[in-house]
């Protein structure tokens, strides 16, 4: 994308608008067209590198699949960004992973095993500073909210 688009893009999705209306309409979105092209088309991965993750559901047990965008890591591991567009709340698929860390994400059309674990102290700092400089907005989304933003690592098992 070019840069005067991706800094309105960016600026868009800073808004609290874009924060009630994106939940809803871009995962949908993004697992239709998914689904219709057997893994190959992420929609929202034209903006952002992004993942299919699939997690098994905290409290209904039963796989539950989100499309994440993701910063994929030179080891081949990927972290996620819990910003829930700047709403108050955490998104599921944190909870999900924190009871259930084992899961499988979709990359670039294919399924790979992983396992999450929450990232805490100076490795969160040091994710949360690559996440910004992938897409600032995430710095609105958390000055937003009083929880703090939950960045996961998921490594190949």
């Amino acid at each position: 994308m070019r840069a005067r688009g991706a800094r309105l893009v960016q600026s868009a999705s800073s808004t609290r608008t874009f924060a009630r209306i994106a939940p809803y309409v871009i995962p949908a979105l993004d697992r239709t067209i998914h689904r219709l092209t057997r893994g190959k088309v992420l929609l929202s991965a034209q903006l952002l590198p992004g993942v299919i993750l699939t997690a098994t559901g905290a409290r209904s047990g039963l796989p539950r699949r989100t499309p994440l965008a993701c910063l994929p890591q030179a080891d081949g591991g990927w972290l996620l960004i819990g910003s829930n567009f700047g709403r108050a709340g955490h998104p599921a698929w944190t909870g999900n992973l924190i009871k259930h860390p084992e899961a499988e994400v979709n990359w670039r059309g294919r399924d790979i095993p992983v396992r999450a674990r929450l990232l805490a102290d100076a490795e969160r700092e040091r994710a949360w500073a690559a996440a910004l400089a992938l897409w600032p907005p995430y710095a609105a989304y958390q000055a937003r909210v009083d929880r703090e933003i939950r960045l996961f690592r998921l490594d190949r098992r």
